[in-house]
């Protein structure tokens, strides 16, 4: 039932890869937290990373993005070194990140949050920039609430709006953590909806923390985790049931 990450890895070229993770050691103080990861997302995919509560999905997520620092080990976005990188200049080379909780500021308007996102592209914001036209076709319901305060919105639409914030920066890979929590199955079906259009018509790459089963097998690829390391990983169609049993079962 098991395969490991070299399964996957040697059937792409670097250049095919838009991240790759290289035996990743993460600590909180003297706690093991992330042991020797590898994990990578090919250009154009969705890969979803599996893993019940505590497992270090979440702090695999953070390293990424620089927002914790490895011990050991190394990240690559497009074959480019960015271990060492802060976190605003990963946003800059083009990865978008929506955290667990989506933060959405709350006090500020829907519109000021999606403007908000082109602080991560390399120009910055600039004057009185619009917000484009394929952000409201992803997420028609935003259009409507653009005067209204982030605070405001239910969590399906903080959820869509965290995510078009994101996309307002131009990423090519997009990092989603546990994007349906919380949130009605209306709602998720939605997202999904973009989250797949956004793939397949930009090219994006997506990495995916997930637990619900339908979202999960939108990916091309899965990992799973337990116990701070991947243990088991291939093509979400070929997820079995026991796999699931294991790893998203709560």
């Amino acid at each position: 039932m098991r395969s490991t990450q070299s399964a996957i890895a040697p059937n792409f070229a670097p250049s095919d890869l838009m991240l790759q993770v290289s035996g990743l050691n993460v600590y909180y103080g003297e706690s093991h937290i992330l042991r020797d990861v590898d994990l990578s997302v090919p250009a154009g995919q969705m890969v979803c990373l599996i893993g019940r509560n505590g497992v270090g999905k979440t702090t695999l997520l953070k390293t990424i993005m620089g927002l914790l620092k490895p011990r050991t080990g190394e990240v690559k976005f497009s074959d480019i070194p960015i271990t060492q990188l802060p976190t605003h200049k990963r946003a800059k080379l083009g990865i978008g990140y929506v955290p667990q909780g989506r933060e959405v500021i709350p006090r500020v308007t829907v519109k000021e949050n999606l403007l908000l996102g082109l602080e991560a592209t390399p120009e910055g914001r600039k004057g009185t920039a619009e917000i484009p036209a394929e952000i409201f076709d992803l997420f028609p319901v935003l259009k409507t609430m653009l005067s209204r305060m982030g605070g405001d919105l239910s969590g399906g639409q903080q959820q869509q709006l965290a995510i078009a914030r994101a996309l307002m920066g131009k990423p090519r890979l997009l990092v989603l953590d546990e994007p349906t929590e919380g949130i009605q199955p209306s709602i998720i079906l939605e997202i999904e909806a973009a989250v797949r259009r956004i793939i397949e018509t930009r090219g994006i790459s997506v990495l995916l923390v997930e637990q619900h089963l339908h979202f999960v097998r939108q990916a091309d690829r899965y990992y799973a985790m337990q116990k701070g390391g991947i243990v088991a990983s291939g093509l979400t169609e070929d997820l079995t049931r026991d796999v699931i049993q294991e790893f998203l079962a709560v």
